[in-house]
């Protein structure tokens, strides 16, 4: 028996609606682990990490738009054999959501923009420390399995969600459409907040100088204790260690909601006949979320390691991402007879216990 080409092995199997994401997911791991063989440098999926989510929703959003047939290779269509209401009519739901993605996609592109991140050479500082404690042929499947791979996937499942959205053809959007979206938008422009503090902070530490022109929400008066402290304890980053991650793990957590809140049920879709539709429904948030956790375990064990006793109080005193915790924690140093220790440490601006406003 002769091999199957490669178009006719990724159709084998898959829903019509995801042949053509699973082929670019398929492309672009491969050159993304290609890439980083060829630089040294493994952060080829960062740089992209904030259009991919974005491409993915789009297509199933605009499924209408595509041509049935791709003139070039890679090109986005829409198989015939979809339900043609599909390919004729949009969603408002998928739209919508698309809508903020594309706002999300703007955020964190200009702050990885800004970071210098979008540089060619630059690479993630982590993926250094896991390539030191490793084997470089351990750290290669490493960066083959997740890096390339498994990072990939999960961009893709991020578009899962508007893909259900776009079966589900709502004639209009409904109640719970209105209140996720309003509360999407809310939870970019915190995440937003959260960024501009961090850079401003970061900005601060290593020049000196507070930030010309800043965004509100980061207008805060640095000090030298702030900068020898090492790392950002105010504003947002008083109540959780990374309202970043926070925001970041809870529009998707709203994106993921979309679909499974709303009256409709995507009869049209090619996973509504099969037992996994409650899976791939929650996969994106599940996988995401997962992910998070683990990758910011992995960063407190740095900071931890670069500032033992501070970062330390800061993970007694502060919630890892849930603000509404950070209280509880205060309260329990309190009945400990340390929280006005762990506050001088991590919230103390000058000897007299003045903080400057």
């Amino acid at each position: 028996m002769s091999p199957l080409p490669v178009d006719d092995f990724l159709r084998a199997g898959i829903p019509p609606s995801f042949q053509w994401p699973v082929k670019f997911c398929t492309a672009t791991t491969v050159a993304a682990f290609v890439l980083s063989v060829i630089t040294g440098n493994v952060s080829q999926v960062d740089r992209v990490w904030t259009f991919l989510p974005t491409i993915y929703t789009a297509y199933f959003a605009l499924l209408p738009l595509w041509p049935h047939k791709a003139p070039l290779p890679l090109w986005p269509h829409t198989p015939e054999v979809i339900h043609p209401s599909i390919t004729q009519t949009y969603s408002p739901r998928a739209l919508l959501m698309l809508g903020l993605v594309v706002f999300w996609m703007f955020r964190l592109s200009y702050n990885t923009w800004r970071r210098g991140l979008f540089n060619l050479h630059d690479e993630d500082y982590r993926w250094q420390i896991v390539r030191n404690k490793i084997p470089p042929w351990l750290f290669q499947v490493f960066n083959l399995v997740f890096i390339a791979f498994i990072q990939n996937v999960i961009l893709f499942l991020l578009g899962v969600p508007a893909h259900i959205a776009a079966f589900q053809q709502p004639e209009r959007l409904s109640t719970s459409d209105y209140i996720l979206g309003t509360l999407a938008f809310v939870d970019v422009v915190l995440e937003f907040v959260a960024d501009n503090q961090q850079y401003s902070f970061q900005t601060y530490k290593h020049t000196g100088a507070h930030e010309k022109n800043e965004w509100i929400g980061a207008r805060i008066k640095w000090t030298p204790r702030d900068a020898q402290r090492g790392f950002i304890t105010r504003g947002l980053w008083a109540w959780s260690r990374h309202p970043n991650f926070l925001c970041e793990q809870t529009f998707w957590v709203i994106i993921t909601l979309f679909p499974l809140l709303a009256p409709e049920s995507p009869n049209l879709s090619p996973l509504s006949s099969t037992s996994m539709t409650p899976l791939w429904s929650l996969m994106p948030a599940l996988v995401l979320c997962s992910l998070f956790f683990s990758s910011t375990r992995f960063t407190e064990s740095i900071s931890l390691s670069k500032y033992p006793e501070a970062y330390s109080a800061y993970r007694q005193r502060v919630a890892m991402f849930v603000p509404l915790l950070t209280p509880v924690w205060g309260l329990l140093l309190q009945l400990r007879g340390k929280k006005a220790a762990v506050d001088e440490i991590l919230f103390g601006q000058d000897k007299t216990g003045k903080k400057e406003e």
